[in-house]
């Protein structure tokens, strides 16, 4: 029976679109003699309609596509109610040689790729989830230049002579940020701006007045103003962000709990981690395959039997951002078992390294839970239930390379040692 699949070379302004038929249904096409037959369509919504009516007569059980922007998403979701299976193939897996490219050639391409299962497949979730991407994706940017600005404010703040970030913490909290806007409102006598401070503050009133004393020209003032109202529009977008996702996440607030007690991340992280891989990992078979898909495992790059590079490969740039900066803050937490694994491969693998072997292990773990539907225990400095058992061979090990006999007695779990 022909099987037939539809290779779809997406751009910005033109679709090349390829109809590979087999002699029968196969996941290995090598070989075998493929008939294609070839249509353009344009990527305006008029000249889109017909596609899926151009397809489905023509017996389409399959349909792949390859795009390197974002081209694919109006195809994708127009052909997303008519075929089950629906494929996004990353562009370098179907690369063609220099000089021997062109659009229909790279449809066809990829329809014999597909079959021969030879390409690189993105991992493209369903609609609720990825509604579920936009406001954690969107809230992003927003916390990123929210720091830039606080970094700005605090950089024109030392050219101003004024050095409240040495006695505070945090400068734009809502107390901090009481001092910035009474000097940008023209306030400039410190020992007034002083007493706007908070009495939890660890300075005194003298260390906080001798901070203030600067010399701030009008122009600065005004720059200052222009800050601290772009930092007001800033909170006035996050925050309504923060109450939507929680509103949307909120059927699947048991697995966002489970990952935010996981050290290192918290409620938000652990939004981020739900919204972009689901609550349960169902998509992804094995923990291996998830650390892969992420990119936070070792590479390979094998040449002669002997690994050239162990570099790890490119991910999912949204879930290793998060891993990056959730695993070092789980090495900081005192008897936490994954500061126990950064001491021991700190000599060996370096800093860098040994944050990345750690990110690799919470990947493991947050598959493991949502998985399993499991809650993270802390077994810190005892170890794993096997770990006694690792000791006492390791023990043993080590006795016998000193030269003693060692006789084990299981039942009373003992060594009895004797010179040999």
């Amino acid at each position: 029976m022909a099987y037939r699949v539809a290779a779809i070379d997406i751009h910005k302004k033109v679709l090349m679109v390829v109809v590979a038929t087999a002699a029968e249904e196969t996941s290995d096409a090598t070989g075998q003699a493929l008939e294609f037959e070839c249509r353009r369509f344009g990527t305006g919504s008029k000249e889109r309609m017909p596609l899926v009516s151009w397809l489905q007569p023509r017996g389409v059980v399959e349909v792949v596509m390859e795009s390197t922007a974002q081209y694919w998403r109006p195809v994708y979701l127009d052909l997303e109610p008519h075929f089950a299976k629906l494929h996004l193939a990353q562009a370098q897996s179907n690369r063609a040689p220099k000089g021997r490219k062109n659009d229909s050639k790279d449809a066809k391409r990829l329809g014999r790729r597909l079959l021969a299962d030879e390409l690189m497949l993105s991992f493209v979730p369903d609609a609720e989830q990825r509604r579920g991407r936009t406001l954690p994706r969107g809230r992003q940017p927003l916390i990123r230049d929210r720091v830039r600005l606080q970094n700005q404010v605090e950089a024109w703040l030392e050219e101003m002579r004024i050095q409240l970030s040495g006695v505070i913490s945090d400068l734009l909290g809502v107390s901090g940020r009481r001092i910035p806007a009474a000097l940008a409102q023209g306030q400039t006598e410190p020992a007034k701006r002083a007493a706007l401070g908070d009495a939890q503050w660890k300075c005194s009133q003298e260390e906080l007045t001798d901070a203030l004393t600067g010399s701030p020209e009008p122009l600065q003032l005004q720059v200052l103003q222009l800050f601290l109202e772009r930092l007001k529009l800033f909170d006035e977008q996050i925050e309504p962000m923060e109450k939507m996702t929680a509103e949307q996440l909120h059927q699947h607030e048991q697995a966002v709990i489970r990952i935010a007690q996981i050290p290192g991340f918290g409620v938000h992280s652990a939004q981020q981690i739900i919204a972009e891989i689901g609550p349960d990992g169902s998509a992804f078979p094995s923990a291996d395959a998830f650390c892969a898909w992420i990119g936070c495992c070792p590479g390979s790059n094998e040449s002669a039997e002997k690994n050239q590079r162990s570099r790890s490969p490119q991910g999912h740039r949204y879930v290793r951002r998060i891993l990056a900066e959730a695993a070092p803050a789980a090495v900081r937490k005192m008897g936490c078992r994954f500061q126990q694994l950064f001491q021991r491969f700190l000599p060996r693998l370096g800093y860098a390294g040994t944050v990345w072997a750690v990110a690799h292990r919470l990947a493991r773990v947050i598959w493991k839970m949502l998985h399993d539907a499991i809650r993270y225990k802390e077994l810190g400095d005892q170890g794993t239930p096997q770990s006694p058992k690792r000791r006492f061979q390791k023990l043993v090990k080590e006795l016998r390379r000193l030269g003693y006999t060692v006789t084990l007695k299981a039942d009373k779990e003992t060594i009895c040692l004797a010179t040999s």
